[in-house]
């Protein structure tokens, strides 16, 4: 799955070399969403926490499940997914 989010060769540098990379090129590779400086990490990742935690446990429930299916299913079983999960929030 590295691969995939890093490309091939990056990929294989890293396993090959066993080298780690940057919180900063772990964002500007996709690896990461979000980086703060270790002062501020836990504020701001309680913040995160809180604002998903805001949401409904159903939506996020069914947006987690979407997203990782999206990686291992063809573009219409994804369709065909996130259609059921949409109309499973109305049910």
């Amino acid at each position: 799955r590295l691969t995939r989010a890093i490309g091939k060769s990056k990929a294989m540098y890293m396993n090959l070399t066993g080298e780690f990379i940057t919180a900063q090129e772990a964002y500007a590779s996709g690896l990461a969403a979000k980086v703060f400086p270790n002062d501020v990490l836990v504020d701001e990742s309680l913040k995160i926490a809180k604002t998903i935690a805001s949401k409904g446990a159903l939506a996020a429930q069914a947006a987690k499940e979407a997203v990782n299916a999206a990686e291992e299913v063809s573009l219409q079983e994804g369709l065909r997914l996130e259609r059921r999960l949409f109309h499973s929030m109305f049910a």
